[in-house]
């Protein structure tokens, strides 16, 4: 843990996001409240609760048909991120005292860097969409 370089969450959400399947959706979407909950209870993923909220959606409106213009690499990013969150043995387990959810929050940071323009997007389709 000494030696945690933050460059190694983008590299390990990149890793991540070429494996990311369907099913792996769907398991965000079945596990949305477990996600929303470390976000809400862990200090640095607190900061990001906006940030989930915005990314759970768009997992969602993507899954159901209903928001299909962001390119699967970004559905991929943030899907890693997300699953990252849900999985306690990652870079820094959870379970560490003070550090086991800076790398979660890192990925996440990572995430929304990576993703931004097509958030942007997306946030903009979901504005005109509540209009109507």
């Amino acid at each position: 843990m000494e030696n945690f370089d933050p460059g190694q969450s983008e590299v390990e959400l990149q890793r991540r996001s070429k494996k990311i399947t369907k099913d792996d959706l769907e398991q965000i979407l079945k596990k949305g409240e477990d996600i929303e909950a470390k976000f809400k209870q862990h200090g640095p993923l607190s900061r990001f609760m906006v940030d989930f909220k915005m990314l759970f959606s768009l997992i969602q409106d993507y899954v159901a048909g209903e928001y299909l213009k962001v390119p699967w690499w970004g559905v991929a990013a943030v899907a890693s991120a997300l699953l990252y969150v849900l999985n306690p043995f990652d870079l820094i387990p959870d379970f560490i005292p003070g550090l086991g959810y800076i790398d979660d929050a890192m990925v996440v940071a990572a995430c929304l860097r990576m993703v931004e323009k097509e958030l942007l997007k997306y946030q903009a389709w979901k504005k005109k969409r509540e209009k109507y």
